[in-house]
């Protein structure tokens, strides 16, 4: 009989088998084989017991029946003599044992082969996924509360109702929330009044004090012709007490020639009394134009000081005329603003009014309600909750040696144990820290003895749309969904 061969460690595997099922199926190949060549040495065995017993028997005809002790050692001779002789090769053993048991060696290859066959199969089935039981539907809840605070004067909704997105839940008492906004209204229209009244204003006034600035230039060129008429007047009445004063001194002259020809007598009394009187009237005359001269003197400062007076009140008006303009300007933007606040408080009066009416965000299902009829609620003061149906997913905590081959987009058989159903979904996220960081209280590793423990990381698995039986999913179920890693 021929030797089989013995298994060669460097032999190359079948193409396109991977390393560890190749080594599985080597493992159990070279297996078999040992229970081949031991079956093969246990029916060597047995042939060469028949062959020993027909030699014995062969032999104990020829040389007759002998004592038991010469027996006892004959056998014992041959027990030796049969240890000592040379076993056939495997090889040799081997073909033996196939033509003795054909059928028993076909049957053996067969189950030999659809064992290999199973076993990469189920090597093959048992890594293609990774499941989980530690898994449940996840989906938004979102609080209804009121905006404003009011009086519930209808609720439209009861526990688990079906409502759709826009559906009117709770009427609030809108007769206050009317008040307000005819009130804002009208502050609003009054606003808007204002503004318009003050528009003009602003044109007006920078008219006014344009002209006002022109006024006053004029006042100035009218005062500095003033200014020279009083100092021409003053001049003329300079030079005119000059003419009086030298009139006077000639008179006073000729009275006092007169007189002393009066005393002699060479001219008549009469005539001295009319220089005299000349003389007297002359006198009058410098004094009346000394008075002149001197009002002419003061008509000038007079003048000069209306002068300064126009001069300023010009350039107080050109500095006035900017603020001015301005100062209406910026009484317009107040009245602007004053009409977008009183706007303001129009459109929140109006929101207010719309708050009344308390609509359903989303689809969903009511749960957890805690308003009725004649109650008084607050802003913000919950009233119930809904369940949102349309946008719910699968939250699966797998332990952190599960998603080593787990990425997104991957297939997802997601099994349902409150239906009985399989749904089919798809990995929409890995998650970005272990659930013991996201909660209250996070492990620190760095105090304390330190265990090592294997951490549950939360995987977002979305169900795929349009499936029979998703209208009855609802957060909180448990499920058991399977990743298909392949």
């Amino acid at each position: 009989m021929q030797e089989l061969p013995s298994p060669d460690p460097q032999r190359q595997l079948p193409p396109g088998l991977p390393d560890a099922q190749g080594d599985l199926a080597m493992r159990m190949l070279y297996e078999e084989q040992a229970r081949l060549r031991a079956e093969l040495e246990r029916v060597r065995e047995q042939q060469d017991k028949q062959l020993q017993k027909d030699d014995d028997k062969k032999k104990g005809a020829e040389d007759g029946e002998e004592g038991g002790d010469e027996e006892q050692g004959e056998d014992e001779q041959k027990e030796k003599k049969k240890d000592a002789r040379p076993k056939p090769p495997l090889k040799t053993r081997l073909i033996s044992s196939v033509k003795s048991h054909p059928v028993g060696w076909f049957f053996g290859i067969v189950g030999l082969i659809l064992l290999i066959i199973v076993g990469i199969w189920l090597y093959f089935y048992l890594t293609s996924f990774t499941n989980t039981d530690d898994a449940f539907i996840d989906g938004h809840t979102d609080p209804i509360a009121p905006r404003i605070s009011g009086i519930v004067a209808a609720v439209y909704v009861e526990n688990t109702n079906k409502v759709r997105k826009g559906q009117l839940l709770v009427q609030l008492d809108p007769r206050d929330n009317q008040v307000s906004k005819e009130q804002a209204a009208a502050n609003y229209e009054q606003a808007k009044a204002s503004t318009r009244a003050q528009e003009p204003n602003v044109p007006i006034t920078a008219t006014d004090q344009s002209t006002q600035v022109i006024n006053t230039d004029y006042n100035v060129v009218s005062a500095e012709a003033n200014v020279a008429a009083s100092k021409e007047r003053y001049k003329s009445a300079l030079a005119d007490l000059q003419q009086a004063e030298a009139t006077r001194d000639n008179a006073a002259r000729e009275e006092e020639r007169y007189r002393l020809l009066v005393e002699k007598e060479e001219v008549s009394r009469e005539q001295y009394d009319q220089m005299a009187t000349q003389e007297r009237a002359d006198a009058a005359i410098v004094a009346s134009r000394r008075e002149t001269a001197e009002a002419a003197g003061k008509a000038v400062t007079q003048a000069e000081a209306q002068l300064g007076t126009a001069r300023q009140q010009h350039q107080q008006a050109k500095a006035n005329l900017p603020r001015q303009v301005a100062m209406q300007h910026e009484t317009l933007i107040q009245r602007k603003a004053s009409e977008l606040a009183a706007k303001a408080q129009a459109d929140q009066a109006e929101l207010n009014l719309q708050y009344t009416r308390i609509y359903a965000p989303e689809d969903g299902i009511i749960g957890d309600k805690q308003v009725q009829v004649a109650s008084q609620v607050a802003a913000g003061q919950e009233m119930f909750a809904l369940t949102q149906t349309n946008d719910i997913w699968v939250t699966a905590n797998f332990k952190e040696t599960q998603i080593q081959k787990m990425r997104p987009g991957q297939s997802v058989t997601i099994h349902v144990d409150a239906l009985s159903l399989d749904f089919q979904g798809y990995v929409e996220a890995l998650p970005g820290a272990s659930g013991a960081v996201y909660s209250l209280l996070p492990p620190e590793n760095a105090t304390g003895n330190y265990v090592k423990v294997v951490q549950r990381l939360p995987v977002r698995i979305r169900f795929r749309p349009n499936q029979p039986g998703a209208e009855r999913l609802a957060p909180g179920m448990s499920v058991e969904p399977k990743v298909w890693l392949k």
